[in-house]
């Protein structure tokens, strides 16, 4: 009886659950549509109000317009996280969910991971992840107008989320006190890959909407940019794609990533360029690298230096001076003789790299000996070999510049 009695009752549960998961796959389409009816409401309550605020009317109290916009916001949010939890949630979990609604629960995670230790980082990821989660309903769903109405709040929107992101990892690279991460490598590397992310999913968006003509001074640079989003980038590409980024960024981004921060960036890219050019063993290879490097060094010390005001030591300011004359003078070949402008220029730039990898604690004897070699073959610096002696000894002598 008792056997019987287990073999009922297990069949009972069976049969329940089997109830339970038809109910709830047939309830989880009429949630999604009330979310879907809710957010479509909290959205063009959204539109109408930033558009309001972004307005330039002297006949409302801008005060008041921007309290209306904040509320409708949260209320947009909220209506999205519910969302998130009520439908896609419950789809992932009932092994219902599209190949999208799967990779968009990963997502949320990711982002939620943050909550704990990274709070600054996390609510400001929460609002672009929501925000781009309804993009791209409203890009696939929707009539053309709204399409459109959505795209300048996107694009107000996002930048002031990236530049929030941005400004927030900046005080962290500045900070040298932060002992958890002091290589701050981990730092460097979210730095470059959320300016990679503004790039693909609102610069391009402004590009190709023409949001802005002011645009049009880093169209050279973006146009460099995509030729790196295709293909397999390897250590050098990478390096040469992070230099393109920097270059941007000084032109998007001046306040969110101060010159301080993006110094120590391009620093930390040199560092890379510099190992890549002494550790690359195959001639053509280190040659592309070493030329990579050249170029980074020009961006480093013409894009940024140029522009540095403070300095932290008058020494250092007048060596920089020193080296800008010089560059101010060899650019007056480029017109005349521009081999003469390239050779001279990759001269200087070695000479001042030198004095700086003498300076550091790092192992650079491979690299010092390959810049020597290169100034030695441009006619810059003296070769004399070691001479013997009659004791039967040889004497080492260095290269003179």
């Amino acid at each position: 009886m008792e056997e019987r009695s287990l073999r009922i009752t297990g069949t009972d549960k069976t049969f329940f659950n089997k109830i339970t998961n038809t109910l709830t796959r047939i309830l989880i389409p009429t949630k999604i549509g009330i979310n879907g009816m809710l957010i479509a409401i909290k959205r063009n309550n959204l539109l109408k109000t930033f558009e309001n605020h972004t307005s330039e009317n002297e006949n409302y109290n801008q005060d008041e317009l921007e309290k209306k916009y904040d509320t409708a916001y949260e209320a947009y949010l909220d209506s999205l996280d519910k969302y998130v939890m009520d439908s896609i949630y419950k789809k992932v979990k009932n092994n219902t969910a599209s190949e999208f609604e799967k990779n968009a629960m990963s997502k949320y995670y990711e982002v939620t991971s943050l909550k704990e230790n990274e709070y600054i980082e996390y609510k400001y990821r929460k609002q672009k992840y929501l925000i781009e989660l309804d993009y791209e309903g409203v890009k696939t769903g929707s009539k053309e107008k709204l399409i459109e109405r959505y795209q300048k709040f996107y694009i107000s929107k996002m930048d002031s989320l990236y530049k929030s992101i941005l400004k927030n990892y900046s005080i962290k690279v500045a900070d040298n006190t932060n002992i958890y991460d002091s290589t701050k490598e981990w730092i460097y590397t979210k730095i470059f890959y959320t300016l990679q992310e503004y790039i693909e999913n609102v610069l391009s968006l402004k590009i190709q909407i023409n949001y802005d003509e002011q645009l049009k001074d880093i169209m050279t640079e973006y146009e460099k940019y995509e030729s790196y989003t295709v293909g397999k980038l390897d250590i050098k590409d990478n390096i040469e794609k992070n230099m393109i980024l920097l270059g941007i960024s000084r032109k998007l981004f001046t306040h969110s990533l101060p010159l301080i921060v993006a110094e120590q960036c391009y620093e930390k890219l040199l560092k890379d360029a510099r190992s890549l050019v002494q550790d690359t063993k195959i001639a053509t290879k280190r040659e592309k690298a070493y030329s990579m490097l050249i170029n980074l060094i020009e961006d480093y010390n013409i894009k940024l230096l140029s522009t540095k005001v403070y300095w932290e030591s008058s020494k250092e300011r007048d060596q920089y001076k020193k080296f800008w004359n010089q560059y101010k003078e060899i650019s007056k070949l480029k017109e005349t003789d521009f081999i003469e402008y390239i050779k001279q220029k990759e001269i200087l730039f070695i000479k001042n790299d030198i004095k700086k990898l003498n300076q550091t604690k790092t192992d650079y004897s491979k690299l010092l000996k390959y810049f020597k070699r290169k100034l030695v073959d441009y006619g810059a610096m003296r070769e004399i070999r070691n001479s013997y002696q009659s004791n039967g000894n040889y004497r080492k002598v260095k290269e003179v510049a």
